[in-house]
């Protein structure tokens, strides 16, 4: 569906997006995770034709951003990180001059929006009057009227509360079932909440591109499992689990009533199949068999390590 190549952008003699190339797939739900100055934000607004790129090529559906800008921009719905509306309006009203904008004649639609928007309630309300993640909702239903092929969300639930981030995720992961998402944001929970895959950015450059888990799957390197078992003690259990091929240590985890201990894993290699068979020809119980996966959050930081400040 978008194909990206040697994108680059500069403001005077700052490279904020520095020769970037992927693609995003049909109905996918791409994340652009980076800190603040990343170049996040400049990397979406030629994605979406508001800015030309110093060099390199946006091809979408086939189309070339600088040859065929208007028919792109038709073919995408976009919402900034601070929702351009007339706050004197009433929501109606607004999504109706939207709606006449693009050429869209009628109620139907409009109607279809609130719905899928879920701001049926407030839709003769003044915008002014909207909590902020009304405020989100109405800007994602702006960026949907015309009922785009893909969505373009730069940080969609900054400034919102905890349930309203959960309510905006849950939409978004909705929407992605049927259209192509692209979103940006520098908030890790939500890409791990939303996101089918990640494009993590720092300094204007790629530094990672792949599913979520593939991402921890690859920086992991060694895994702890947690066992809590009954029926043997400390020194029996490590005898036994030590003789795993792939486990590096064995060491005691506090626990008033079982036997709890904390297996070292090397890198990927599965070896909660072999404790198991151990625990059950032992006879003894299991009561948690838990494998700490990579935190996202750790990758992150080893990836974008001495990031910039600035907002781009």
């Amino acid at each position: 569906m978008i194909s990206v190549n040697g994108l680059t952008r500069s403001y005077g003699n700052f490279k904020a997006v520095d020769d970037i190339s992927f693609t995003v797939r049909d109905g996918e739900i791409t994340g652009l995770l980076g800190p603040n100055g990343a170049g996040k934000t400049t990397t979406l607004r030629m994605l979406s034709c508001y800015l030309n790129a110093d060099k390199g090529s946006v091809i979408v559906d086939g189309l070339n951003s600088l040859d065929d800008s208007l028919k792109i921009k038709q073919m995408i719905g976009y919402l900034p990180e601070s929702a351009p509306l007339y706050g004197d309006m009433l929501v109606f009203d607004y999504l109706m001059y939207i709606a006449e904008v693009r050429g869209i004649s009628g109620t139907g639609r409009i109607e279809e929006v609130a719905e899928m928007c879920r701001i049926k309630e407030v839709m003769h309300k003044n915008i002014n009057e909207l909590s902020k993640g009304f405020r989100q909702r109405v800007g994602l239903a702006h960026a949907m009227i015309h009922d785009p092929q893909i969505l373009i969300l730069d940080e969609p639930t900054s400034g919102l509360d905890p349930i309203e981030i959960v309510e905006i995720r849950n939409l978004i992961k909705e929407l992605g079932k049927k259209k192509t998402v692209i979103l940006s944001t520098h908030i890790l929970s939500e890409v791990e909440a939303t996101c089918d895959r990640v494009i993590i950015i720092n300094r204007g450059r790629i530094v990672a591109d792949d599913r979520t888990e593939a991402l921890q799957s690859a920086a992991a390197g060694d895994k702890k499992i947690t066992v809590r078992i009954s029926g043997a003690d400390f020194d029996t259990v490590k005898s036994a689990i030590m003789k795993v091929n792939g486990i590096k240590g064995v060491v005691r985890v506090a626990d008033t009533s079982l036997t709890a201990v904390s297996i070292s894993v090397s890198g990927n290699i599965e070896v909660r199949p072999d404790i198991f068979k151990i625990i059950s020809s032992a006879d003894w119980v299991l009561y948690e068999m838990k494998q700490d996966q990579a935190s996202l959050e750790n990758i992150f930081r080893e990836l974008t390590i001495g990031g910039v400040n600035e907002t781009v």
